[in-house]
């Protein structure tokens, strides 16, 4: 294992201190320490790594599909305290900036959660509005009006999404909303500098951590599901002969030949399946995927809103309706994303920055450490970018009779970092770890989602389950026929001989190339 800041070498394990997240400032009282037995048990039918929203949900699905498993989950910290307990908030299909059946697939997953969360009426505040996509850049704006244009003629079905706002337009665009038809324009949308911007519908924003809570405390309560957190996994080991193992039997015909030695600070577990929902950590693990998916910080911050002048007397809490994305081109970087916390706090949660750290956050993995470079400008340049003014009157939809501010420096009521796991190829990695990579049979990868974790992860945990159940990537054909994962996604041995051969993350972030996620960490 290198020095971090190096993009060709191991990750190392999370670290014991992380930094403090907003969102992880109410945790769950039966998860916080939890270990479902006091010892780590010595085998189990399936061993889930890492607590996150990919590990969360393939216990779910798991479980859903075959209630007799034995599951253990090992967690290296607590609970759900890596990326998805860290990230921005949001939970958005990129309609526009990818292929159209990942644009497909994605719309599937924030359905997918959108339907789970109201189903079991989850208090995670998930809240569905538009996401405004401003653009900073008359180039960027251009290309992507472009893109826009194309999707709207050959795939209307997801072009039905988008709007686009152009600046200083006679006429102000029309959009459907929620049935009612909404006029837009950048002043009423709060940015009124940038040169144009995209708004689309299915804009979710969420407390990922409550939802993630939520799963793993259900899980819990219905019994054959072990969680055992503060025990990183140190390394995995093929056993290529039979072994003692309770009962998993994935179809008539499964014969269990072999298992996974999984050790841990605490002990050695025995396991059929070993699933690694590791994402950023995966090379510590896998020292094959050390070029294939890299750690890279991103960071975060939560403000309290601005304090409105005195002696005007506000209306009430600044409300900026939607969430935001704020995209520049290549000279200043700029890929920043903004929601708002309901009232009565109303924070926001606004993260970005990441050119201003050092090496850009690629290949760290180490999340206790704020950069002030980066601090500094999430507190200083929110201001600049959107109009933060409240309105003395609901309702005026184009900025009249408000109550202006001054560009000015928030106050941070959390600031924290959170790592990612970014794939060489720009997908995520969901299937079986192949012998030349590591792994072998029994062995199954879920991670590499590049910041876009949100909007992709449930749905690919749900793909990787139904290949361990049904024993093959092609996976359980009800499963698979519901999820249609996109090809680009599935591990094999010619994907990871292809990547090899396409340029590194490191020159790739260089150009750009992961400046449209429009969900970090």
């Amino acid at each position: 294992m290198a020095a971090q800041g190096s993009t060709d070498s191991t990750a190392g394990l999370p670290v014991d201190n992380p930094s403090k997240s907003y969102w992880l400032t109410e945790p769950s009282e039966i998860l916080l320490g939890h270990r479902t037995t006091k010892d780590l048990p010595q085998a189990a039918d399936i061993v889930i790594v890492g607590s996150g929203i990919t590990g969360a949900f393939a216990a779910h699905c798991l479980k859903e599909k075959a209630p007799s498993l034995n599951v253990v989950m090992l967690e290296a910290r607590e609970a759900c305290s890596g990326a998805t307990g860290r990230n921005g908030g949001h939970c958005q299909p990129a309609y526009y900036n990818t292929p159209p059946h990942i644009a497909a697939f994605e719309h599937r997953t924030y359905s997918y959660l959108k339907a789970f969360i109201e189903s079991h009426s989850i208090p995670c505040d998930w809240q569905v509005t538009t996401g405004v996509h401003g653009y900073y850049s008359p180039e960027l704006f251009n290309t992507s009006k472009k893109i826009i244009e194309k999707i709207k003629e050959e795939h209307p079905d997801i072009g039905a999404n988008i709007a686009v706002v152009t600046k200083g337009n006679a006429e102000p665009s029309s959009y459907l909303l929620k049935g009612e038809t909404k006029e837009l324009t950048l002043e009423g949308l709060r940015i009124g500098a940038a040169e144009g911007a995209v708004v689309q519908q299915n804009a979710g924003s969420l407390w990922s951590y409550k939802l993630i809570a939520f799963v793993l405390e259900r899980l819990l309560a219905a019994g054959g599901f072990n969680l055992q957190t503060q025990t990183p996994v140190t390394g995995l080991r093929r056993v290529d002969v039979p072994v003692e193992l309770s009962s998993l039997h994935l179809g008539a015909d499964k014969v269990a030949l072999g298992g996974w030695i999984v050790r841990t600070s605490r002990g050695d577990i025995s396991a059929q399946h070993v699933l690694l929902a590791t994402n950023a950590y995966t090379s510590h693990l896998l020292p094959q995927f050390a070029d294939i998916i890299i750690p890279v910080k991103g960071q975060v911050s939560s403000f309290k809103p601005p304090p409105t002048p005195q002696p005007q007397p506000a209306k009430g809490p600044l409300n900026i309706e939607h969430t935001f994305y704020f995209v520049s081109d290549l000279a200043d970087r700029r890929d920043d994303y903004l929601i708002q916390r309901p009232p009565p706090g109303a924070e926001l949660i606004y993260g970005g920055g990441r050119i201003r750290a050092k090496s850009h956050g690629l290949g760290v993995w180490d999340d206790s450490i704020i950069d002030e470079p980066v601090a500094q400008y999430l507190r200083s340049e929110l201001s600049g970018l959107m109009d933060l003014s409240i309105r003395e009157e609901e309702g005026k939809a184009q900025g009249e009779h408000r109550i202006h501010l001054p560009k000015q420096d928030l106050e941070p009521t959390f600031e924290w970092a959170g790592i990612m796991g970014y794939s060489r190829d720009g997908w995520p990695w969901v299937g079986p770890v192949p012998k030349s990579a590591d792994g072998g049979d029994g062995l199954w990868l879920c991670a590499g989602y590049s910041g876009g974790g949100m909007p992709n992860a449930a749905l690919c945990a749900k793909a990787v389950v139904g290949m361990i159940i049904s024993g093959n990537e092609d996976g359980d054909d009800d499963l698979a026929d519901q999820i249609d994962l996109p090809p680009e996604y599935l591990l094999t041995e010619d994907r990871l001989e292809k990547a090899r051969t396409c340029e590194s993350i490191a020159e790739a972030d260089k150009r750009g190339a992961f400046m449209l996620d429009l969900d970090i960490f």
